[in-house]
Formats: C-alpha cells, structure tokens, sequence
C-alpha cells in the first residue's frame, strides 16, 4: 500500500524549516537521509544552513550513521519540488490551525498518494487537519519536542478518517531513525506532553503574576528538583517510588487528602503587558548576556551527554 517500507525509506521533504523544521532536517540528515525542504521566508536557507553548521560537530560526536551528511540537503523553490520524491513529509507549518490545514491539503495533493504525511503540530488534532485532504487516510501527527535532532520522543497519533496502516508505518520509521515514537491510545488535544508542559507552564506564570516567585527560582526549582528524576523515570514513577515499599497505593492513601488543597490554579492567568514584561526581565537576568544561540549550545551539549546516562539506565526502568 505505502511506497516503500520503513526500513527502506531514503528520502524526506520537509515543509517549513523553522526551529522545529530545521530540527527534522539535522536529525534525518544525522541518520543518512536525503533532505528535501521548502519555506517560503527568504531567509530560510540561510538560517537552516547556520543551523546545520553550528549543530554538526555535536552531532558527529554523537555518531553519525552511514552515509550522513549536510550535503544530502537540497532547498526547493517550491513546495511539490521538496515532496516530489519524499518516502516520507514531515509538515512543519506555523502552529496556526487554518494555516497548517491549507498547507497540508497542498501537501497531500504534491506528494505521491502512497506516502505518508506527517504533521509536527503540537496540538491541533489530525481529523481537523486533514479535512480537506484528499488522501487524508495517510496523515499523521508526527508531534517532536525541540530540538527534534536530540530529544528522542515523538507523540504518533492519527486523525478519525487515519488508515491504522499509516500510524504503523511511522511509528516504525521514526523508531528506524533512533526516535522514540509513543503511539497514542487516543487523538486529544495537545497530546500528552505538552498537556504536562503546559500545567506546569500555567503554574508559573500565576506564580510569576502574583509576585509569589521569580522565574529564576522557577527554573531552579525543576533543574535541581523534580526535573532531575523526571529525566529518567517520568512523574508516576517518581511518585511510586515516594511511597516506599508500599509504592503507589502508599502515595495516594498517605498523601491523597493534599490533591485537595487549593495549591494549583489551572486556568491560564491573563497574559498582562506587566507579566509579559516580568517574563522576558526575568529570563534575561537569568540568560546573564548569553545569546539564545550561546544558551543553545549549552543545552544542546549538556542534553547529548545526558542522553548518553539516560540510555545506560533506562533498561531497568523500561517496562
């Protein structure tokens, strides 16, 4: 049914090399593929080059599979130039819901009928999206984390009018290229990790708003908290390992009376010009200088050494 088989797959088009897009493309270009890509920015080429160079000797440290190389990418003036040949697209259009629905309906009508559509949306759901698809049976949500080249999970989940067949294909092919695909039990809205994201994310700016903590402390609250013990085993296990011996049926029966109290405020504060102004002061102080790209390199060298822990311990936590 599908052009090629996962494993077989050498091609992908990218459509649109934003932060995300770019991210796509350094991964697959990592992993040996050939990269096609389109953006309508002027700029894109260029950005998408920077990137590519600043990246590269992280990525070469990592280990770069055969044949990889930022020579197998090729920028097209137009959208069905980029897809024309792709065993796979990876559609990376701003996170604007009418926007990302023309862009994949034009991508479905350039792109081979027997190869499948992946999304990056990182909320939208598919049965919205590939409305006005005419092969919608083969789109995807493909939903990476940034960046996409170091970060190995990909939420994988179809839309109502999905063939099952495309879900499998991709969730194959990511786990061929190194990802880390978590299919979805079901489609919902923002998935499941940015749902998780964004509770916390919420929480912040409440805090923030209501002068009860900067978001210098915020963050250091998580990277030297909890965020460390996520890393590795994620919140429930975290939270069965809280109760001892008596794991998780200790933790809620010892501490469910405090899932009571009004701790959390989960409604989104209103973005107000002074929290607005609040959030960008405080990430400065705490960026100290460091430009967005210094900060980066940063992480992206800290995550690929982490990465490297993570991997030497997640067998005995997988299950």
């Amino acid at each position: 049914m599908w052009a090629t088989e996962p494993e077989q797959a050498r091609r992908v088009g990218i459509v649109g090399a934003g932060v995300i897009g770019g991210g796509w493309a350094l991964h697959y270009l990592r992993t040996g593929f050939d990269v096609d890509v389109y953006d309508p920015s002027p700029a894109a080429y260029a950005d998408l080059l920077r990137m590519v160079e600043a990246s590269w000797p992280l990525l070469e440290r990592m280990g770069l599979r055969e044949g990889a190389s930022p020579d197998r990418l090729v920028f097209h003036d137009t959208l069905a130039a980029a897809v024309a040949d792709a065993d796979l697209v990876q559609e990376n259009a701003p996170e604007n819901g009418p926007v990302k629905q023309r862009v994949l309906a034009e991508v479905d009508r350039a792109a081979r009928p027997e190869v499948v559509i992946a999304s990056s949306t990182s909320g939208f759901a598919m049965t919205m999206l590939q409305a006005d698809c005419e092969h919608p049976e083969r789109c995807v949500v493909g939903h990476p984390f940034n960046p996409p080249y170091l970060i190995p999970v990909v939420e994988v989940v179809g839309g109502s009018r999905t063939d099952p067949a495309a879900v499998d294909w991709l969730v194959r092919f990511y786990a061929g290229t190194g990802k880390r695909p978590l299919r979805l039990s079901r489609e919902l809205p923002g998935f499941v990790g940015n749902r998780l994201q964004e509770a916390l994310w919420r929480e912040a700016l409440h805090m923030v708003a209501a002068g009860e903590a900067t978001v210098a402390e915020i963050d250091a609250s998580i990277a030297f908290g909890p965020g460390l013990r996520w890393a590795l085993m994620g919140p429930c296990l975290t939270f069965h390992l809280a109760g001892g011996s008596g794991g998780m049926a200790h933790m809620l029966d010892h501490f469910g009376a405090a899932l009571e109290e009004p701790w959390t405020r989960l409604q989104a504060p209103p973005l107000t010009p002074e929290l607005r102004d609040q959030m960008i002061e405080g990430c400065l102080r705490e960026a100290d200088g460091r430009s967005v790209a210094e900060l980066e390199r940063v992480r992206d060298g800290f995550l690929a050494e982490l990465l490297e822990l993570v991997e030497r311990y997640t067998a005995v936590c997988d299950p």
